[in-house]
């Protein structure tokens, strides 16, 4: 099992940034992927960000936060974080940190991103 807590959400102006954290309660080398989703109200959860926690960790990103975000894994301390840049009114939302470990989905409590225009 894997326990995720994320941290950093809340509430800036169009155009300015955030740092999104995700700590995992195991070595991240040891879960497949580990990954960003977001649910706006009264819409589906999407995928942001994914990124390989073994060897070679490749990314993956949705079309509308390319560019503007970026996904990266500090190994030390067993953490994935998400920097959001140039941020849009349309990416407020909740975001959700996502490990897949064992062919398991597990998920973070979700931390809210409000961006005003």
């Amino acid at each position: 099992q894997v326990q995720l807590v994320e941290s950093g959400g809340g509430l800036v102006q169009a155009g300015g940034s955030l740092r999104l954290s995700c700590a995992a309660s195991k070595n991240i080398n040891s879960i497949t992927y580990m990954g960003w989703f977001r649910q706006a109200p009264g819409k589906q959860r999407d995928l942001v960000a994914t990124i390989g926690t073994g060897t070679g960790g490749s990314t993956n990103y949705a079309e509308s936060v390319k560019g503007r975000f970026t996904i990266s894994r500090d190994n030390a301390k067993d953490t994935v974080i998400l920097q959001m840049n140039s941020l849009k009114p349309e990416d407020t939302a909740v975001y959700y940190c996502n490990a897949n470990y064992w062919y398991q989905n597990y998920w973070g409590q979700g931390t809210q991103v409000t961006v005003s225009s």
